[in-house]
């Protein structure tokens, strides 16, 4: 497995920053002009080299004014773009085909023609993808794609890591020093934010410190928080400060974007009555996004490093984690206020389900993903529903009040070896199956499906549940 790392520069010299802007700038000319022919029809059932043997042939990159490996590379990544735009439209597209028809034999003509980019001249599949895919448009201007070969990394005496790159003319390597003493190796994609340039790089997993690290042996349910990263079926918290993390971060971007509506409508009314020197004096020196943009950054990186390492920690005991799929779309917080939906609007659980996978694949554990539908109030110890209230769960069969956080881990746990509820079963079916084992549950009758879904589940359940 591959996985991206990313050197940054250290103390760049102005002008070499200025020189790899202006190179940017005429890639995502590049870019536009790819965008412009080839991401639409026209662009269909074409290969990048066909495009490179095209834009040869008729002298269309006489106009770049770049090197001829920055712009083919140019052209190999932003082509790959457009058939990644196009692909996602043809996942609407399949299921509009589901809903046309039924028919065996047409179900597989329409998906053959999809799969085969002979969609234009079907009139059904040429409609649904107008429909469904819409055209794209280039917004990169401040990125650079070099060729494994055209670049090399010299530390010099003082031990300061140097990266090479070709520059606008032949012959003329521009020199970036980098805070890493890693050499990056491979294609580079080269991304200048805010006078710093990132180089982004890609490395074996196995060679990475934490792939040495074994995974533990247990089987380990996790139930995804705010005030945490994760909590497991044992009772831990892991990755504590995130809440705050995302809290803090939340309330002052609100903060600051007030400021700045301020700001910008004074800006706006010098500008109506003609003043136009403080209009552009607030546009400068108020209304920038370098300081935002480095605020950003620095708070993504916190995010990245609290859940990554509360990750860690959970595999650390298990060889086996059950989780939710925390790349499903959720949605039901109207009710909750505006605050409270602005902070959970900042929920990284993206970047929790790219760590739960990443570090399981790296450390040798198993990621299960299970159907996650009323794991946060639905009783642990006899399965009936309970009532929430912030961190408690109070059981109105069973009357324990448990900690809310654990038992859901628990029951995400559970759900792993259910013959019933599966990954992708209606969460109206999974309430009705939890109803009916709660109703036999009270009643004393014995349950068909009653084998648990781990020993250890049953065996240490009593020692997993925190009571109040």
């Amino acid at each position: 497995m591959k996985v991206t790392r990313i050197a940054f520069s250290d103390h760049l010299n102005p002008g070499k920053f200025a020189a790899l802007e202006e190179q940017a700038r005429r890639l995502g000319r590049v870019r536009s002009e790819l965008w412009q022919r080839y991401g639409s029809t026209a662009g269909t059932a074409l290969k990048d080299r066909q495009i490179r043997d095209r834009w040869l042939a008729d002298g269309t990159h006489q106009q770049f004014g770049v090197l001829a490996n920055a712009w083919k590379e140019t052209v190999r990544d932003a082509f790959a773009d457009v058939t990644a735009n196009r692909e996602s439209a043809k996942v609407e597209v399949k299921r509009a085909i589901r809903r046309h028809t039924t028919d065996p034999a047409e179900l597989k003509r329409l998906h053959t023609e999809l799969k085969a980019e002979r969609w234009p001249e079907d009139p059904y599949l040429a409609r649904q993808m107008r429909k469904h895919w819409a055209r794209g448009k280039n917004r990169t201007h401040n990125q650079i794609i070099v060729r494994a070969d055209k670049h090399h990394s010299r530390a010099d005496t003082s031990g300061k890591l140097w990266l090479s790159i070709p520059g606008l003319g032949p012959r003329q390597m521009v020199r970036i020093p980098l805070s890493t003493t890693l050499a990056p190796t491979g294609t580079l994609r080269l991304i200048l934010r805010n006078g710093r340039v990132e180089v982004h790089h890609q490395i074996d997993a196995t060679d990475m410190p934490t792939s040495q690290r074994p995974c533990g042996t247990q089987d380990v349910g996790v139930d995804k928080g705010y005030t945490e990263v994760l909590t497991d079926s044992n009772g831990n918290h892991h990755g504590q400060d995130l809440g705050k993390l995302l809290t803090v971060e939340s309330d002052h971007r609100k903060a600051k974007g007030r400021a700045r509506a301020k700001l910008r409508s004074i800006a706006n009314q010098a500008a109506a009555r003609e003043d136009h020197a403080k209009a552009d004096r607030i546009r400068k020196n108020n209304l920038g996004t370098v300081k935002r943009e480095r605020r950003r950054a620095r708070w993504e990186a916190m995010v990245r490093t609290e859940t990554f390492t509360a990750v860690h920690r959970v595999v650390d005991k298990a060889s086996t984690v059950v989780a939710e799929d925390l790349t499903k779309s959720f949605t039901g917080r109207k009710q909750l206020g505006k605050n409270t939906n602005r902070r959970l609007a900042a929920w990284t659980k993206g970047v929790t389900a790219e760590a739960l996978k990443n570090v399981s694949e790296r450390r040798g554990s198993a990621l299960v993903h299970v159907n996650a539908a009323y794991t946060s109030q639905v009783c642990s110890g006899c399965g009936g529903f309970g009532r929430r209230s912030g961190d408690r769960l109070h059981c109105t069969s069973c009357g324990v009040v448990y900690q809310a956080d654990v038992n859901a881990a628990i029951n995400v746990l559970q759900r792993a070896g259910d013959p019933d509820i599966t990954l992708h079963t209606p969460y109206r079916r999974v309430r009705q199956i939890v109803q009916e084992r709660a109703g036999r549950q009270r009643t004393r009758l014995p349950v068909p499906d009653s084998n648990p879904p781990s020993g250890r589940v049953e065996s240490e359940l009593s020692d997993q549940l925190t009571l109040f």
